[in-house]
C-alpha cells in the first residue's frame, strides 16, 4: 500500500499537557487501531529496508516494539529488544543516560548482537535523542554497526535527529513536526 503522509498524520493525536504541563504529546496509538494506517506505516518501512544489508532490527521499549516486531517478521530478521533496566531475563549489559530530571538505564541481553551485525534501530519517536544514543552505545559496544535509526515521528526542534546525524548515524522518519 502506498504511504500517505496526510492520512497517517491525521491518525496521530496531539495530547496537550501530557505527560506534564507544557508538553504536546504525539500519540501514535490510533495508528494501531486503524488497519489501513498500520499497513501504510509497516509497508513504508518494508519497502525501505527489504533490499538492504541489515541483519537485525533493534527496538526501544515500549512503543518501538509494536512496529519493529511486525517489520522484523516481514523482513525475516532477528528482533533485539532494548528495554528499561530490570525487564530482560538472563545476563544483560546496560547503558545509563540522562533525562531532563535525572537518569535512566537501558539494557540488552548479552550476545544479542555481535561484530559484523548491521542493525536498524527503531523507535516510535525521535525527540532529544538521549534514549537512541544510549541504545546505539549498547549495540555498538557489542561490535554491531548501526545502519540507520528509524522512527514514525521526528521532532527536529528538540535536536535528537541532528545529534544522531552529527554522530554519523543516518536517520529516517515518516512524519516530522517542526516547531509544534
Amino acid at each position: 500500500m502506498l504511504y500517505d503522509d496526510f492520512y497517517v498524520k491525521s491518525l496521530i493525536q496531539t495530547i496537550e499537557d501530557w505527560p506534564k504541563q507544557g508538553i504536546s504529546f504525539r500519540d501514535i496509538t490510533p495508528i494501531f487501531s486503524d488497519p489501513k494506517g498500520m499497513r501504510m506505516v509497516v509497508d513504508a518501512y518494508v519497502h525501505r529496508y527489504i533490499a538492504t544489508d541489515i541483519t537485525h532490527i533493534a527496538c526501544i521499549d515500549a512503543r518501538g516494539f509494536l512496529i519493529a516486531a511486525v517489520l522484523a517478521y516481514e523482513l525475516q530478521k532477528p528482533l533485539i529488544l532494548v528495554r528499561k533496566k530490570g525487564k530482560l531475563p538472563g545476563k544483560t549489559i546496560s547503558q545509563k543516560y540522562a533525562l531532563e530530571y535525572g537518569e535512566a538505564e537501558l539494557e540488552i541481553q548479552e550476545g544479542a548482537v555481535k561484530a559484523g551485525d548491521e542493525v536498524l534501530l527503531f523507535d516510535d519517536l525521535i525527540a532529544t535523542g538521549g534514549t537512541l544514543l544510549a541504545a546505539i552505545e549498547l549495540l555498538t559496544s557489542q561490535g554491531a554497526s548501526i545502519k540507520e535509526v528509524a522512527a514514525i515521528i521526528d521532532l527536529p526542534d528538540l535536536g535528537g535527529s541532528q545529534k544522531l546525524r552529527d554522530s554519523d548515524i543516518p536517520v529516517f522518519s515518516l512524519c516530522a513536526y517542526d516547531g509544534e
